[in-house]
């Protein structure tokens, strides 16, 4: 209970700069959360959807890998869908790779999605509490400018300690977003390859015989 009242009475000693400093901390908490489920989900997805595919793929069952790339929805099933999708028009290992990093360059947005807005907020709480220590300070030097001189040394001393209030909680906002930042970026970094690696795979299963034909053709024999 004395810990509430220490975080209460702090945050109302730090002034009016406290509270879209406390905004700015919540639309970021908010924001990591949501990337962290949605690309928990992608790495989920992803490794279930590859399980499924990399036997087809070993075994050279294009025509099935096509079928389940279309109906999943995981990031790495649209990646290799885009490859299939080539390999029907050119059996060129080029040309399938030129496509699969163009389906590659369409994921990687939705999964980097609002990952950037955390380092912003985490500067933008950092000003905030900067500026209203600032203003803080402006405040109690005109306050003190009126005061007796016999209290201006305390008054002073306690009007600075309040105004560092926004600085010390803009910092406390900062460290804990950038670190969200920090680890959503590898999250995201850690797909971005495993994705690749799925790509991999995909193109030395297609290139493991030396002559490919396209899927279509292998079906109708």
């Amino acid at each position: 209970m004395q810990i509430f009242d220490v975080i209460v009475r702090f945050f109302q000693e730090g002034g009016a700069f406290m509270f879209p400093i406390a905004t700015v901390l919540a639309i970021g908490l908010s924001i990591a959360l949501e990337r962290y489920f949605f690309l928990a989900s992608a790495k989920h997805t992803n490794k279930k959807a590859f399980s499924e595919l990399e036997p087809l793929l070993n075994n050279q069952r294009f025509d099935q890998v096509e079928k389940l790339s279309a109906k999943g929805s995981a990031p790495v099933a649209r990646v290799i869908g885009a490859g299939i999708a080539r390999l029907q028009v050119s059996p060129r290992r080029e040309d399938i790779e030129y496509a699969m990093e163009e389906g590659l360059m369409e994921t990687i947005p939705r999964l980097e999605k609002r990952t950037p807005y955390l380092g912003t907020l985490a500067n933008i709480s950092t000003l905030l509490g900067l500026l209203g220590t600032i203003i803080g300070l402006i405040a109690a030097f005109s306050a003190v400018a009126n005061a007796d001189p016999s209290e201006k040394a305390s008054l002073l001393s306690q009007s600075i300690s309040v105004a560092m209030n926004t600085t010390a909680f803009g910092l406390i906002a900062a460290i804990p977003l950038l670190a969200l930042h920090s680890i959503l970026q590898t999250k995201t970094v850690e797909i971005v390859d495993s994705m690749e690696m799925a790509g991999v795979k995909f193109l030395n299963a297609l290139m493991a015989k030396k002559s490919v034909t396209p899927f279509s053709r292998q079906a109708d024999e």
